[in-house]
């Protein structure tokens, strides 16, 4: 992943004719070469933002320049360069998968090209299924004939619009894997997902959006040293009437029935660890007996849900 920034987009809002606002002054900066992950309940504004860059919705107030061109004056030209797999499966069902892909394909002005057309079959595991019907096709090889047809055209800019919504669990690993290796080849990704484990497990960089508003933008590793936290819950031996003065420095509350001491602390980093490790020496120190202690690290669903709540939202 480079530096360069190949999506600018500045001030983008766009108001419904009811007065419904579905993006609300929106900056975003995307960089070369990226999986970047855009989260948020439903109606966040996520396809809103999607349709604004790939020309499906007006919006109406704000700037977009794609690869170093403002897409209201070069519109065709940028636009030809970025992809986009839709939430819903939008493509004629009684076409063969070969002729629906490489109809993408004239569809941006490029000469037809066979080879082409069966490497991206091939790397999505639907060359044999080439001659098929789409209606003749599982949920999960529909959707992989939509990223087939984005891809026709070889787009240095990929939007995938929920590209796993709807697909049992085996086919999702196998799409991330598809996804990582359209990454290795240069194409940089926008992915929006309500599966968050994907974007912890794919994205470089996270954006989380609510209301049309965008809350955060940082890199994973950044977001969980600054929001993560680690919970341990201390299952005591013996119950204790108030913390003993040793456990002050900890971020420890006791229960009330004083059976069970809570920590909250770290910084999803590894500190939490290191504080729980020097607790259990804190409470050996002072004779306080314990049967077991429960840990869990905050994942990057829990810091989702707890912003997206603390904001007004509803997750």
């Amino acid at each position: 992943m480079s530096n360069e920034t190949i999506l600018e987009i500045e001030g983008l809002s766009k108001v419904y004719a009811g007065g419904t606002r579905a993006l609300d002054n929106v900056d975003l900066s995307i960089r070369k070469g990226e999986i970047f992950a855009l989260l948020g309940p439903n109606g966040a504004g996520k396809t809103t933002l999607i349709g604004a860059v790939c020309g499906i919705v007006r919006p109406s107030a704000g700037r977009i320049t794609a690869f170093g061109a403002d897409m209201a004056r070069n519109w065709r030209s940028a636009r030809s360069r970025i992809g986009l797999v839709p939430q819903e499966l939008s493509t004629d069902m009684f076409e063969t998968v070969w002729r629906a892909v490489s109809y993408s394909r004239g569809l941006f002005g490029l000469a037809p090209d066979k080879d082409r057309i069966a490497e991206i079959l091939r790397s999505l595991s639907l060359y044999e299924k080439k001659d098929a019907q789409i209606r003749e096709l599982s949920g999960g090889m529909k959707r992989r004939v939509l990223i087939a047809k984005a891809l026709a055209h070889e787009p240095d800019l990929l939007f995938l619009d929920e590209p796993t919504a709807g697909v049992d669990v085996e086919l999702r690993k196998g799409m991330w894997d598809q996804i990582a290796a359209l990454r290795e080849r240069g194409t940089t990704i926008i992915l929006t997902t309500h599966y968050i484990e994907e974007a912890e497990l794919m994205a470089d960089r996270v954006g989380i959006i609510r209301a049309g508003r965008i809350l955060m933008v940082d890199d994973k590793a950044s977001i969980m040293q600054r929001m993560g936290t680690t919970e341990a819950l201390i299952d005591l031996a013996i119950p204790l009437v108030a913390l003993p003065d040793r456990l002050s420095d900890f971020p420890v509350t006791l229960s009330e029935d004083g059976m069970q001491l809570c920590y909250r602390g770290g910084d999803g980093q590894g500190k939490g660890s290191e504080e729980i490790a020097a607790l259990t020496k804190a409470l050996v120190a002072c004779d306080i007996d314990y049967r077991g202690i429960d840990i869990h690290d905050s994942s990057l669903e829990d810091i989702f849900v707890d912003l997206v709540s603390r904001e007004g939202g509803d997750a």
